[in-house]
């Protein structure tokens, strides 16, 4: 079935991952966070018992960098059973240290499809995680202009966006969302009556995906490059 995006006048956006590399350097970290605590477990375990770790404390310190640290701290205090060096932990906290300093590398043809769809829409940025750290990456991306409202999010799901959408007196029928996660940016929009457009990262958090029951019956498109956008949207 085709879908009518003749009606869309305000076009939202994710930022990591959607914009910009991201999860890149996440995975990135895992690795060097599982060589420092190689003497304790395995590679593999320790993956595990990190990912238990963050997804436990997302009720108390959300998402990004500075959660991911936090975890992996307390995810080392417990597989060394607190017998950790304060070397190795300093080596943590330097790891979510270069996390932050890392480069904002913009994902192809971002910035020329931005160029042209401000031109018709009113585009938003709609992402979540730490706000002095998405401030920063936004700040470092040089796309600021092209968005008329930036909302850091505490989570993505039906009622943060009916919240947000509220707010700036958007019709649901006339919004688009553009994302690479099915569970964060397409699907709890399709649920409350706006349309999505999924383009995958290479890369996905575990805690990201979905089941294909989840996704079974939704209407939503998938395109594998932003520059597709141009052609489905009017």
């Amino acid at each position: 079935m085709e879908i009518d995006y003749s009606g869309i006048k305000v076009i939202g956006f994710d930022a990591d991952d959607t914009l910009w590399v991201n999860e890149t350097y996440f995975r990135k970290a895992e690795e060097e966070f599982a060589k420092l605590l190689s003497e304790f477990e395995t590679p593999n375990k320790i993956d595990q018992e990190l990912f238990k770790m963050e997804i436990g404390n997302l009720p108390l310190y959300g998402y990004g960098v500075k959660a991911f640290t936090l975890s992996m701290v307390e995810c080392a205090l417990e597989l060394s059973n607190y017998t950790i060096s304060n070397e190795k932990i300093q080596k943590i906290l330097n790891i979510g240290k270069n996390m932050l300093n890392e480069p904002v590398e913009l994902l192809d043809g971002v910035e020329e499809v931005l160029e042209k769809l401000s031109k018709k829409y009113r585009l938003i940025l709609a992402t979540k995680g730490d706000l002095l750290d998405q401030e920063r990456k936004l700040e470092k991306s040089g796309l600021t202009s092209y968005f008329h409202h930036i909302e850091v999010l505490s989570d993505k799901k039906e009622a943060n966006y009916s919240k947000l959408l509220n707010h700036l007196d958007i019709n649901p029928s006339e919004f688009l969302m553009i994302g690479n996660s099915l569970k964060s940016d397409i699907l709890p929009l399709v649920n409350i009556e706006a349309k999505a457009i999924h383009v995958p990262f290479h890369t996905t958090w575990a805690h990201e995906m979905v089941t294909e029951k989840e996704t079974n019956g939704k209407q939503y498109k998938t395109i594998q490059t932003l520059r597709e956008l141009l052609k489905l949207v009017p």
